[in-house]
């Protein structure tokens, strides 16, 4: 019996070593964690449950009989974040770089089942060379496996990867399958082909930084949703961000107590300049409506003509869009309607709802933009609020201009409340530009063409750069205060907690990807 008990002991002590102390030190060395320290920083304090220790790879080609370790490469199994149930995978670059085997996928797939049957949210930390080259086509149907689970879990369960080291080839299509991508800055990179492949390629000189870093994904691509500085704080972001998720599509977004206290917010009233073409940053807006210290941006650093992010309102989590005047004067663009409709369309998923903020003057024009499908895209954010049964209410705060009007949430689209600001602009276009085209004869025969514009622009602003003629058709449910704003919404997200939509029968929709 003590026999049997050593050789046990022995085992799990062997698992826990991964590739052995000197390869721990190197990861260490390049400012790594391992991947069960990783596990130790994102879950609550002894909740890991291991699952699938003693797994070593099948693969005797090329002396590979010869090198087995326990785990093949990947920590997997569950435990508690802020004391809820999660699926964990974590890939160990100590054991063959973390590269991923029949069996290291094989295990992977154990927890994404394990996680869609019993309703709970998958975090994967990847930190792979690659495709385990010694394997071949088994590795690369391992990736298909793996694939393929993420689709069928995509609106089910939320679906979160950190990319903490390197991320390859097929390995980079996991992650963008799932609902979040966080990047650690200069530790980690993501890309279909390397700098090597590139330079052979398109004869381009890159760096694995340059080419698919965190910096890179933050801000030009979008393809990470965050970027953070180190892994303690990636880790930690994880954390925060499951808070305002529930755990599957079956279950409501998540509340948490909250004190009723004097909801009108005085400060909003000073927000919106005097000078309708002047910015102000929609992110004080934010501040002012939301829970103090609630708001959780997603995208930070992409496409800045919008804001999107969660946030909670009276205790209530809800996910944010709002035009950012402040950046582009808040247009619409290729890529803001992207990262707009994408995270429109996470909280639909999980009924999570949705607080619009507006002020948006138009969509982006030039060739830039129609040449990349600024038709196509924009049609992606207008379908996906369209589609979308949560609770959804927007405020105009200024500018509501032509069919960006008609996207941002309208009442039209389907929107259960429409407020706006007194400062509101419901109109087809600016007043200057209208003059231009309305009144273009009177202005052009006028002896004083620049005083005749000034005067045919204010009657246009007089009798549309306002909210009253919307709200006389009741496309505006209510205009309101903006001191009012907090208040309103709390009361209004209260009543629609029960909101029940039936949709048309059908397979799925057809989004214009």
């Amino acid at each position: 019996m003590s026999n049997s008990r050593d050789l046990l002991i022995q085992k799990r002590h062997d698992s826990k070593l991964g590739g052995g102390q000197k390869r721990i030190d190197s990861q260490h060395a390049k400012g790594k964690l391992t991947a069960r320290e990783r596990l130790d920083i994102l879950l609550d304090e002894g909740s890991f449950q291991e699952i699938g220790a003693f797994v070593t790879h099948r693969s005797s080609d090329f002396g590979m009989d010869k090198q087995k370790l326990l785990g093949d490469g990947v920590v997997t199994g569950y435990g508690n974040i802020n004391g809820k149930l999660v699926y964990v995978f974590s890939q160990d670059f100590t054991v063959f770089g973390g590269s991923l085997s029949e069996t290291h996928a094989e295990k992977i797939c154990k927890i994404m089942d394990m996680a869609l049957k019993n309703g709970a949210p998958l975090v994967g930390l990847n930190d792979s060379g690659g495709a385990r080259i010694q394997e071949g086509v088994v590795s690369l149907g391992g990736y298909a496996d793996i694939f393929y689970r993420n689709v069928q879990s995509s609106g089910v369960i939320p679906q979160i990867s950190a990319i903490m080291g390197p991320c390859a080839g097929g390995a980079v299509y996991s992650p963008a399958l799932t609902d979040f991508i966080t990047m650690v800055e200069n530790t980690s990179y993501m890309f279909v082909t390397g700098p090597n492949v590139v330079k052979t390629v398109t004869n381009e000189d890159v760096s694995s930084e340059d080419l698919g870093g965190a910096s890179v994904h933050g801000t030009k691509s979008g393809v990470a949703h965050f970027t953070e500085p180190n892994e303690v704080v990636c880790l930690k972001n994880i954390r925060q961000l499951l808070s305002y998720m529930p755990s599957n599509c079956e279950e409501n977004a998540p509340s948490i107590p909250y004190q009723k206290g004097n909801e009108s917010r005085e400060a909003l009233a000073q927000i919106i300049p005097d000078n309708p073409n002047q910015p102000y940053d929609i992110k004080d807006v934010i501040q002012q409506v939301a829970d103090e210290g609630s708001f959780f941006e997603v995208h930070k650093n992409f496409a800045e003509n919008i804001v999107v992010g969660f946030a909670r309102l009276a205790g209530r989590s809800i996910g944010i869009v709002a035009n950012q005047p402040a950046n582009l004067a808040g247009v619409l663009d290729v890529n803001s309607s992207q990262k707009g409709g994408r995270f429109v369309r996470f909280c639909d998923a999980f009924n999570i709802p949705l607080l619009v903020f507006e002020d948006v003057p138009g969509f982006l024009p030039g060739t830039d933009q129609e040449w990349n499908a600024i038709i196509t895209n924009g049609a992606k954010l207008l379908y996906a609020f369209s589609e979308a049964t949560v609770p959804r209410i927007t405020v105009i705060t200024r500018k509501a201009y032509g069919g960006a009007y008609d996207v941002m949430n309208s009442k039209h689209i389907g929107a259960d409340l429409n407020f706006a600001w007194p400062t509101a602009e419901i109109a087809v276009m600016g007043a200057k530009g209208a003059a231009e085209i309305i009144f273009k004869r009177e202005i052009d025969s006028a002896d004083n063409k620049e005083v005749a514009w000034k005067e045919k622009e204010k009657e246009y602003s007089d009798l549309f750069a306002n909210p009253y003629r919307a709200a006389e058709r009741g496309f505006i449910d209510e205009v309101i205060l903006p001191e009012e704003t907090r208040d309103r919404l709390i009361k209004a997200f209260k009543m629609l907690e029960n909101k029940v939509v039936n949709n048309p029968k059908k397979k799925h929709g057809n989004i214009p990807l």
